[in-house]
């Protein structure tokens, strides 16, 4: 599962609790009649985490996104690493991406879901 994480200046490590345990939960994997009914833990699946500020980008007024919604890198770094330790602590598989740095990050979408969450 590829988790691209935004991280807001007003959350929280509860927030971030909250949003590891819902991911652990999501039922978005098929079973053996193709229906969405298996969790991560269900497949032996894994994680990869990726920094993403770009994500709280706003783009209502203007042609150029702002991100005053998004944490300083400071508050962000310290709760995307708890993030990471909060999924691992459920005992799932985890591999991260690199704070604040350049990634080429692929994806291959295998299905028709792509799911936003927010707490």
């Amino acid at each position: 599962m590829l988790i691209l994480l935004g991280i807001r200046y007003d959350d929280t490590e509860a927030r971030a609790d909250q949003l590891a345990t819902k991911i652990g939960q999501l039922r978005i994997f098929p079973d053996s009649t193709g229906k969405m009914n298996l969790g991560l833990r269900e497949i032996a699946g894994e994680m990869l985490i990726v920094p993403q500020f770009t994500l709280l980008a706003e783009t209502r007024k203007g042609n150029r996104p702002s991100y005053s919604e998004a944490a300083k890198p400071e508050m962000a770094l310290r709760l995307y690493e708890y993030f990471v330790g909060s999924c691992r602590s459920r005992n799932f598989p985890v591999a991260t991406g690199v704070f604040q740095a350049h990634m080429e990050v692929r994806l291959i979408n295998d299905g028709p879901v792509t799911i936003l969450l927010d707490t």
